[in-house]
């Protein structure tokens, strides 16, 4: 019963990661067939709403937990169909994704890592550990790394999961709801039948709000360190 518990979710979520590519299914994801669906699925999400944010929050929760590399299509065409809900629905379901990815990271992953990286995971967990939720905040505002890496990086340490859980629900707000804003532009792009730009999601705009969000949220463990370096000095 141990070994099942430890290892049933991890193995759940690698096995659902590996049957997307082997079955082709990430070959269906793509914007001309959201493109060629859209009046449909514009037409369902007019008329059956409140199902359509329990579609999409599923969906999103599925796409986030198994870590499947379509969580940016689906955060614009969401924004497309749903308008500015489509961005709570998004924070619940991602958050609630990556703390299946953080706990399932725990149960295996770290074992296994402490012993390939122990000095890594050493200092990773020293740093983790010390100010974890600004750390993660901050690695969530600013979108360096994927998703799916953050979700487990604290997995490996010591941090919290309800820390975790806080951290992610207030650090994906920004740029989930500056990415259903561009997805809300695209609902005229997509119901003519045409495949949107992208381009316009590496504005420097974009990437400088969200980066500045970042370096705030970094403040606070700076000016600790600068505090605590400059204790010793001031003692003498």
């Amino acid at each position: 019963m141990a070994f099942i518990r430890k290892y049933a979710l991890p193995v759940t979520l690698v096995s659902g990661l590996i049957l997307f590519f082997a079955t082709g299914t990430h070959n269906l994801v793509s914007w001309e067939t959201i493109s060629n669906n859209y009046s449909l699925l514009k037409q369902f999400a007019n008329d059956q709403v409140l199902t359509s944010y329990a579609i999409f929050l599923l969906l999103y929760v599925i796409v986030v937990a198994f870590s499947l590399p379509i969580a940016l299509p689906l955060t614009l065409t969401g924004g497309a169909l749903l308008g500015w809900p489509a961005g709570i629905v998004i924070i619940f379901a991602a958050t609630m994704g990556a703390g299946i990815v953080f706990m399932a990271a725990r149960t295996v992953f770290s074992d296994i890592l402490r012993n390939k990286a122990g000095p890594f995971i050493a200092r990773l967990e020293s740093g983790f550990n010390e100010n974890a939720f600004n750390y993660l905040l901050a690695l969530r505002l600013i979108p360096a790394a994927p998703f799916w890496v953050v979700n487990i990086i604290p997995g490996l340490t010591k941090m919290k999961l309800s820390s975790f859980l806080l951290a992610t629900f207030i650090g994906i707000m920004p740029g989930t709801m500056v990415f259903v804003s561009v997805g809300r532009g695209f609902d005229t792009i997509l119901a003519s039948g045409q495949t949107p730009d992208l381009s316009v999601l590496s504005s420097p705009s974009i990437l400088i709000a969200l980066g500045g969000l970042g370096a705030l949220a970094l403040m606070p463990v700076i000016y600790r360190r600068v505090t605590r370096s400059r204790k010793p000095s001031e003692t003498k």
